[in-house]
């Protein structure tokens, strides 16, 4: 396989994210529908948190139990680092953000925080469409690490677990399409064509990517890194839509949808285990 191919089928690995994004142009949605694929995306996200620390903490606990004491801190460092980074920064981000439309709209007779909360002419996005950007920039974190799966792997001329990689993550993309515009459905604003395009850049982008940089390097730090932030970032993520799910309904609706989730999320990773990845 040709450098050009396998870029080629990195890129479509990652475009299959675009597959869930037009569902984030319904409108007219109830208050229990919207809980409901809100609460589906975060299963998604659940497993994809125990997917990628799964894949990071691995080669840690490789290097504890060979004894290689210096590597295993020194990978134990970039896998805490990673973490905390992926998961703070979010948080930290987001509460500034908060602040600054405080101070542009909370004046002396403003009624309550909540009208700041709808008030987002600051920011020209709601807080659904941060919510989705957050999730489509912990999902393309998660990919880029995938894509250096692939190019790894077609470097190394391991050909036929490259095309059963890119399968295998290609169906996981697709799923992960509607994780990313779940919080969108149902928005007072419906979200442009050329937004949902660029969640799906955010997020899918990054397979290609890694495709490429893992086919000219092959680096077990800067995976361990990359899993790490993706991780800390979609744990982020996964809280927030939580408090959307209680808001918007029942805890019994909201479960069902994380089940649901968490179904599809193994079921497509159980899809690449059979096939030999």
């Amino acid at each position: 396989m040709s450098t050009a191919q396998t870029l080629g089928l990195g890129a479509i690995a990652g475009l299959t994210i675009f597959l869930g994004l037009p569902i984030g142009r319904m409108q007219n949605v109830k208050p229990g529908t919207k809980a409901f694929l809100a609460s589906t995306a975060t299963g998604i996200l659940i497993f994809l948190v125990w997917d990628v620390l799964s894949e990071a903490v691995g080669p840690v606990e490789t290097a504890l139990e060979h004894g290689h004491d210096g590597r295993f801190l020194w990978l134990a460092f970039l896998l805490t680092a990673g973490f905390f980074t992926g998961l703070m920064s979010l948080v930290y981000y987001d509460t500034w953000m908060k602040r600054r439309r405080r101070r542009a709209f909370l004046g002396p007779g403003a009624a309550s925080t909540a009208e700041f909360e709808h008030d987002h002419h600051f920011t020209g996005m709601s807080p659904a469409r941060w919510l989705a950007l957050f999730i489509a920039t912990g999902i393309g974190l998660h990919n880029f690490s995938e894509g250096l799966a692939i190019g790894q792997s077609a470097a190394a001329d391991e050909l036929s677990l490259a095309i059963v990689l890119i399968i295998g993550f290609g169906l996981h993309n697709a799923t992960e399409g509607l994780g990313i515009c779940a919080p969108l459905a149902g928005d007072q604003e419906r979200p442009s064509w050329g937004f949902l395009g660029l969640l799906g850049l955010i997020g899918g982008g990054p397979t290609f990517l890694g495709t490429l940089v893992g086919q000219v390097w092959v680096s077990e730090a800067v995976s361990i890194v990359f899993f790490a932030l993706a991780a800390g970032s979609i744990l982020y993520v996964v809280m927030e839509l939580l408090n959307v799910g209680r808001v918007l309904s029942s805890k019994l609706l909201v479960t069902w949808g994380v089940f649901l989730g968490l179904f599809l999320g193994f079921a497509t990773d159980f899809i690449l285990k059979a096939s030999g990845a």
